[in-house]
């Protein structure tokens, strides 16, 4: 008794440590996205039991809303199919899905995830008050899994400030906050596991890894600070069976908040392209290349009229650092790029011929880049493509300076691909390294020529 009422004792006084205080944010003018945070006293390294996770809970559960999105798919009778023999128009049937989103403004934005409200005919947001409110979508970002809604309070809404996604460091504690399970205002608290963690192997993505856990309702919801601050959107888990398996994954805060700026202004996402293509450098890579160093970025490849190749970034180059980010993988610098736009320049540190070399570059708009495989020219293809051939998908066959194909020049030039060996393609970056990867062996294209007929064709 005298042990247990020690260890009651110890566990008693630890509970009643606290870390610092918290100041109140400023409010914000409207339509507007503050990052300014308040000045803290120095992280001291405590354990678990000694941080105060509750000014941060109670900071965020009030931000973080539940998101209803109700679609509508049609339904077929497998017995009316038997008996007519046609499956008909089908019957219309409502779908509900739930997840979470966060507030980021006083005026009724809201961030959550693309998938989260993806095909909506009709959205709703609950608050953690209880009122419900219409919510209008302003716009998406399917690659980075991020979307905008806005809904028409008859208040001012409390709102989480953005932190910086760069500063957090592995092993840091963080809390995920959202409504799993349509259980509001959940709060779970973890460590960042891992940085630009990229689960696609393109190099495209930069999550943040977090052991807090997260499960089917969570997404779109904040991955919090212990000051507070939002440093990320949850997207997915990493799980064999649906459920929280030990790992999530959080769209970084600074890539949120560029592509929510970008909505807002523009009404489309403004991507800055460094314009370069290469591999990780690890011993087995640098040993095969014939390099000393092991970490970085190798230059493999630099696109036409990239701004890479206008500041003179060469084929052999081995970038390191993007400013003062350093670049240890391909979706290192793929996130640094990720929070820029075209036209913003970044200082490119490389090492060419064993020296160090700083290079300015002005990045160039995704659109305007051309990619090249096997003697053929891909772009993207731009929303009058869409519209003129009636497609959500595909890239765009600029030109052809393959002897070989020069007879079909005509029907290839200005033809939409919709697959190459029977896989679906929206990137002509990915699709031109696809190409390559392959050598000399010849794809399947499923094309419609530019007068609209559908043809395939083995280039």
């Amino acid at each position: 008794m005298k042990r247990l009422g020690s260890l009651l004792l110890v566990s008693l006084l630890s509970g009643a440590i606290t870390l610092g205080a918290y100041k109140l944010f400023l409010e914000p003018k409207s339509n507007t996205i503050t990052t300014v945070a308040p000045t803290f006293s120095k992280n001291v390294s405590l354990g678990a039991e000694n941080i105060d996770f509750t000014a941060a809970a109670d900071m965020a559960v009030h931000s973080v809303v539940h998101v209803k999105n109700v679609s509508v798919r049609k339904v077929y009778n497998p017995i009316m199919e038997f008996i007519y023999g046609s499956r008909g128009g089908g019957m219309q049937q409502e779908q509900v899905g739930t997840g979470s989103g966060v507030i980021i403004s006083e005026d009724g934005y809201i961030a959550t995830n693309n998938h989260v409200i993806q095909d909506a005919t009709q959205l709703e947001v609950t608050l953690n008050n209880n009122k419900t409110y219409k919510a209008k979508l302003v716009g998406t970002d399917s690659k980075m899994d991020i979307a905008l809604l806005k809904i028409d309070a008859d208040e001012k809404l409390p709102y989480m400030v953005f932190g910086d996604s760069e500063a957090i460091k592995v092993g840091e504690w963080v809390l995920a906050v959202g409504n799993p399970y349509n259980l509001n205002s959940t709060v779970t608290a973890g460590i960042v596991s891992a940085k630009a963690r990229d689960l696609s192997n393109s190099g495209l993505q930069s999550f943040i890894q977090t052991d807090a856990a997260v499960n089917p309702g969570n997404s779109g919801g904040a991955l919090v600070n212990t000051r507070g601050e939002l440093i990320g959107i949850n997207t997915m888990i990493s799980s064999p069976t649906g459920s929280y398996a030990g790992y999530s994954f959080a769209v970084p805060s600074n890539i949120t908040r560029k592509i929510i700026e970008d909505l807002m202004q523009f009404g489309n996402v403004q991507r800055g392209i460094l314009g370069v293509e290469g591999s990780e450098l690890n011993s087995a890579v640098a040993d095969n290349l014939g390099v000393s160093q092991t970490q970085g970025f190798y230059v493999a490849g630099v696109t036409k009229k990239s701004g890479a190749e206008k500041a003179g970034i060469k084929e052999g180059d081995i970038i390191i650092k993007l400013d003062d980010k350093k670049v240890n993988s391909f979706s290192d610098l793929t996130s640094y790029i990720n929070t820029k736009r075209p036209d913003d320049v970044i200082n490119v540190t490389v090492i060419r011929d064993e020296n160090e070399k700083i290079i300015p570059v002005k990045l160039s708009k995704k659109e305007l880049l051309v990619y090249e495989a096997n003697g053929i020219e891909f772009e993207d293809i731009t929303n009058n493509d869409k519209q003129k051939f009636n497609v959500d998908y595909g890239i765009k066959i600029k030109s052809v300076t393959n002897d070989e194909y020069k007879g079909y020049a005509n029907e290839l030039e200005g033809a939409i691909i919709l697959s190459i060996d029977g896989k679906r393609t929206s990137n002509a970056q990915s699709a031109a390294e696809y190409i390559k990867s392959k050598g000399n062996q010849k794809s399947q294209y499923q094309l419609i020529t530019s007068n609209g007929e559908i043809m395939r064709a083995i280039l």
